[in-house]
C-alpha cells in the first residue's frame, strides 16, 4: 500500500501543509533554515499531520486551521527526532545522515528547540485554549517518555508493561493528540474526541511496535537505519523481552548481557534467538491487537472515504516493511 494511495483524498490538504511548513520554517538565522529544512525534507511519512487532516475531514471540517495544526504536529515530531538522534548518538535516519552527524549535536538540539517554540507560536495563532491544552500536555508527556526510555536503557529487567508505557508516552501520545485535534476543530463532542484519542494512541503504539520488529527484520535500504540500533543502544524492546521470557537460559543470558553492555558484538546470535523464539511474530501480533483497538475506536465516525483511509492506515501501520 503506497503513501500516494493512503493520502490521495487529502492530497490538496497535504500540499497546503507543505506550503505552511516552508513558510513557518523561515528564520533570519541561516543555520536554522538549513537544518530544519534538511530534517523536514528527508523522507518522513507525514503520518501524524495526516491524522489531523483526516479526522477533521471525516467530521466535515471545512476551514483551513487544520493545515496550521498539522504543521504544528510535524514540527513537534521533528523536534523530538532532532533531540532523539543526539541522545541516541544516531548517524543514520531514513537512509540519510542525521542532522547531528552533519551539523553537530549543539546545532541539532538548538534547532529542535526552535521548532518546539515555533510550534507553540502557531498554536497561539489558532486561538483555541483546548487545542493548546492538548498539545501542551502531549509535549510534556513525550518529554517524560524520553526520560523513561533513558532510564530503561541497559536495564534487562524492564517488564512488558514498562516497555509499553514508554511507547504510549514517547510515540503514541503525539498520534493521540493529532487525532484529537481534527475532532476539536470539527466541533466534535467530548465523547467523539476521546475516541479519536483512543484511536491515535493505539495506532501509534502499533506503529512503534512494528518499528521495533523492523530493527531486527527490515532491509537497511528500506528502513533507512542500521539493523540492531536498538540493541547497540541497550534498549530492551519487546522482541528482546520475548527472548528473555521464552528462550533458553543461554539465549536469555545472551540478551541480558547485550542489553546491559550495549553494542552489536553478539548481534548475529541474538538475531538467531529472536527468530527461533518467534519474537518478531509475537511482537507483530501485539501490534495487530493494538491496530484492532484503533479500528474499533473509529466506529464513532460516520461513513466516508476519509474514514476508510484511516482504517487502511491502521492496517498499513502493522503490515508495512519499512
Amino acid at each position: 500500500m503506497s503513501a500516494q494511495h493512503l493520502f490521495a483524498p487529502i492530497a490538496d490538504d497535504m500540499a497546503a501543509v507543505n506550503q505552511v511548513i516552508r513558510q513557518r520554517l523561515h528564520s533570519e538565522v541561516v543555520l536554522i533554515r538549513q537544518i530544519a529544512e534538511y530534517i523536514i525534507n528527508s523522507g518522513g511519512k507525514r503520518l501524524r499531520p495526516a491524522l489531523v487532516l483526516y479526522t477533521a475531514r471525516a467530521l466535515g471540517y471545512q476551514g483551513t486551521a487544520h493545515h496550521e495544526l498539522a504543521t504544528v504536529v510535524e514540527f513537534i515530531h521533528t523536534a523530538t527526532l532532532l533531540h532523539d538522534d543526539v541522545v541516541d548518538e544516531s548517524s543514520l535516519r531514513r537512509g540519510a545522515k542525521t542532522a547531528n552527524a552533519l551539523f553537530g549535536n549543539a546545532a541539532s538540539v538548538l534547532v529542535g528547540d526552535f521548532l518546539y517554540s515555533r510550534a507553540f507560536q502557531m498554536m497561539v495563532s489558532v486561538g483555541n485554549m483546548h487545542i493548546m491544552e492538548v498539545l501542551a500536555d502531549a509535549t510534556n508527556t513525550i518529554a517524560e517518555g524520553e526520560v523513561l526510555q533513558l532510564l530503561n536503557c541497559h536495564d534487562a529487567d524492564v517488564t512488558v508493561d514498562a516497555y509499553l508505557r514508554v511507547i504510549r508516552f514517547k510515540t503514541a501520545k503525539l498520534f493521540e493528540a493529532a487525532a484529537r485535534l481534527g475532532g476539536i476543530l470539527a466541533g466534535a463532542t467530548s465523547e467523539v474526541e476521546a475516541q479519536l484519542g483512543v484511536f491515535g494512541m493505539h495506532l501509534g503504539t502499533a506503529f512503534q511496535l512494528v518499528d521495533d520488529v523492523l530493527d531486527y527484520s527490515g532491509e537497511e535500504v528500506a528502513t533507512g537505519k542500521h539493523l540492531g540500533d536498538d540493541l547497540a543502544e541497550g534498549k530492551p524492546t519487546l522482541p528482546l523481552i520475548h527472548v528473555m521470557q521464552h528462550g533458553t537460559p543461554e539465549q536469555a543470558a545472551l540478551v541480558r548481557k547485550a542489553i546491559e553492555e550495549g553494542g552489536r558484538d553478539a548481534f548475529a546470535d541474538i538475531h538467531a534467538a529472536i527468530l527461533t523464539t518467534g519474537a518478531l511474530e509475537a511482537t507483530r501480533a501485539c501490534a495487530r491487537r493494538e491496530s484492532q483497538l484503533a479500528i474499533d475506536a473509529l466506529s464513532v465516525l460516520p461513513a466516508s472515504l476519509f474514514k476508510d483511509r484511516l482504517l487502511e492506515l491502521s492496517d498499513f501501520a502493522v503490515e508495512r516493511d519499512h
